[in-house]
């Protein structure tokens, strides 16, 4: 369901408020992420919304669209939590979120690193990788 904007009301599976207000302008281009913190929420509600292009353009181009859109369709997400953040803020150019989400076969803790394109504080934030992975 690339581009799958339809579903652009009620709440962000990220838990962060109104989708509309807080991953949807992510998803859409019309903002970037500020830290990667917000970086990671965006994910998992593209994860949870079935949002792949969105998951491509954030992440090193390690993974396959077939994939990432499979993944989509198997999992059905039920909810998201942060555990710690270290570094990622605005004057960071890497940093990590350990977080818990919740499925419905289980829940998947995961540390993630990321880091910002290019090297500097104007570059993007995306996704380079687990550095720890429970499920």
């Amino acid at each position: 369901m690339p581009g799958g904007f339809a579903q652009d009301s009620g709440p962000c599976p990220c838990g962060g408020g109104e989708y509309s207000r807080c991953c949807g302008p992510l998803h859409r281009q019309e903002r970037r992420a500020e830290t990667a913190e917000q970086l990671m929420r965006s994910r998992y509600s593209a994860f949870a919304k079935g949002e792949v292009d969105y998951l491509l353009q954030t992440h090193e181009p390690t993974e396959s669209r077939r994939a990432l859109r499979q993944a989509c369709r198997q999992t059905r997400w039920l909810g998201l939590s942060i555990l710690a953040v270290d570094g990622g803020g605005a004057a960071d150019l890497e940093g990590t979120v350990r977080f818990e989400a919740r499925h419905r076969e289980g829940v998947l803790v995961e540390t993630s690193l990321f880091q910002r394109r290019g090297g500097t504080l104007a570059g993007e934030w995306f996704y380079v990788r687990a550095i720890e992975l429970n499920s």
